[in-house]
């Protein structure tokens, strides 16, 4: 997108309005609360759901494959990001992308609604996944858009956007939990069906208030295909589709196409796709050299955020069956649902959203630089892990651990996020290529991929009797990345080329 492109937008965009930042953001905050609504409820009793037994109510799969196949899931939700990402830039714009997918996934949490088979399960994932990458980079596209890049409102704005993410993810997992998993018997497809309830609310939210706050913004193709382009295009397109079909075909009755061998391949995939797309965006003749020398910036902060997610996501694997299993759920007479867990992490987000937020502002551009901020998040990631194993080092492997130490655990890895995500998000509107600017915002949620297909490798390892080595070491690797990280700043920074 050009700058002209860029300034069009802005202008067209009412800059003030919803808290001091541009009126759009409203429709981008409220979209993006009922989409993460449907999301963080679906997820907070998907694992559940896979591993609980038939009489139960769940799907009867074994524990460590369902601690895989969540890990997997959300490999691929972050993954179909790239997918969603081009096609925005190159054919629907972001607008269109986010319609289509929000449609994708009500219809994906509909399936899950109606009691059916593991196929059907399947069927129900391919949806979200599908969805969710043509809407959840290009949401966050659009916030960037609705900025000029020399706006210091970015960063808090970024910042309320994203409280506005774990608003919905808050409350998903406290109503959805409840009402999927009571006391007596579970009825885990009510609670999907709330979730699609989420999702067509933020569906009518955006139809609804987009002309009037966003203006231009997402409406502008960044890079649009020729016709000659599209042609091409959809030929490869429908040949990779037939060609993937007939592999497919012959692999599984060969026993080629295994739930192990899928795995290795994702977790192939999770680094293949991000190296490539940075080998491409760089070499493009469209990147000119100041934005060459910003990608070049951007690997380290990717290489981090890698190791960052790669902790935050177990939070609803491995900390999701800590919680079911290891932890006493009964506290100060209250009977806690596992599910409920989940909502700790919004929860403290919610709470220190706005002061990081007024943080930023207030210290303008004494600020620490983006290297320095995305150190900081590691360091807080480790100490979450290293906290997770005291209980046991204490306690043993064979009693149950009080909740306070999950509380405590999601609490320190929070300050982490908050000096890390929404930074991340703000930095990758900045640092991308005009020619790829939804596309390198895909690229920053595939570090969330490359970190869940790495997790998919990893839980396997995990057994209350190796907790303590488990957490020890990913959390002591966070914490020697983020001290490297911290070493190296000056340096990244000026790479960035004049951008804080």
């Amino acid at each position: 997108m050009t700058d002209f492109n860029r300034h069009r937008i802005v202008d067209s965009v009412p800059q003030k309005g919803f808290f001091g930042h541009p009126k759009g953001l409203f429709t981008l905050f409220f979209t993006e609360f009922w989409e993460r609504f449907s999301y963080y409820g679906m997820r907070a009793i998907l694992v559940y759901y896979m591993y609980y037994e038939l009489s139960q109510g769940g799907l009867g799969i074994e524990e460590s494959t369902a601690l895989a196949i969540m890990s997997i899931y959300g490999s691929l939700v972050y993954m179909s990001g790239i997918i969603g990402g081009w096609l925005a830039d190159r054919i629907f714009g972001t607008s269109k992308s986010i319609f289509y997918g929000g449609i994708l996934i009500m219809f994906g949490h509909i399936i899950l609604a109606i009691p059916g088979s593991i196929a059907m399960f399947f069927v129900s994932m391919v949806l979200i996944v599908i969805g969710t990458g043509l809407l959840k980079p290009n949401v966050s596209s659009v916030v960037g858009e609705i900025y000029s890049p020399e706006d210091h409102r970015r960063d808090s704005g970024f910042s309320i956007f994203y409280m506005g993410i774990n608003l919905g993810g808050f409350l998903a997992p406290l109503l959805v939990g409840s009402v999927a998993m009571g006391k007596e018997s579970n009825n885990f497809h009510l609670g999907f069906s709330l979730a699609a309830v989420g999702m067509f609310l933020g569906l009518v939210i955006f139809i609804v208030t987009k002309k009037k706050n966003l203006g231009l913004a997402g409406t502008i193709i960044a890079n649009p295909l020729s016709g000659t382009e599209k042609k091409k295009v959809f030929t490869i397109f429908a040949i990779a589709v037939v060609v993937i079909a007939i592999l497919v075909a012959i692999s599984i009755p060969m026993g080629l196409l295994t739930f192990q061998s899928f795995i290795t391949l994702v977790g192939i995939l999770g680094i293949l796709i991000p190296t490539c797309y940075f080998i491409v965006m760089y070499r493009s003749p469209k990147t000119s050299g100041d934005e060459r020398s910003r990608l070049i910036a951007y690997i380290p902060l990717f290489i981090a955020s890698v190791m960052f997610w790669a902790i935050q996501e177990q939070g609803s694997t491995i900390l999701a069956s800590y919680a079911d299993k290891r932890t006493q759920l009964q506290f100060a007479g209250i009977e806690i649902s596992p599910a409920w867990f989940q909502s700790l992490n919004p929860l403290f987000i919610i709470v220190l959203a706005p002061v990081f937020a007024w943080f930023w502002m207030k210290l303008g551009p004494r600020q620490p630089t983006v290297a320095n901020k995305f150190s900081i998040g590691l360091l807080f990631a480790g100490l979450s892990f290293l906290v997770i194993l005291l209980p046991v080092y204490f306690g043993g492997s064979d009693s149950l651990v009080s909740p306070l130490w999950l509380v405590l655990s999601y609490l320190i890895v929070v300050i982490g996020e908050l000096c890390l995500s929404p930074v991340g998000l703000s930095v990758t509107t900045k640092l991308a290529p005009a020619a790829f600017s939804a596309q390198t915002m895909s690229l920053w949620f595939l570090s969330n991929a490359a970190a869940q297909a790495i997790n998919a490798q990893i839980v396997k390892f995990y057994s209350p009797e190796t907790e303590i080595l488990y957490f020890g070491i990913i959390g002591g690797a966070a914490i020697v990345l983020s001290i490297i990280l911290f070493s190296l700043a000056p340096k990244i920074q000026g790479y960035m080329k004049g951008v804080r």
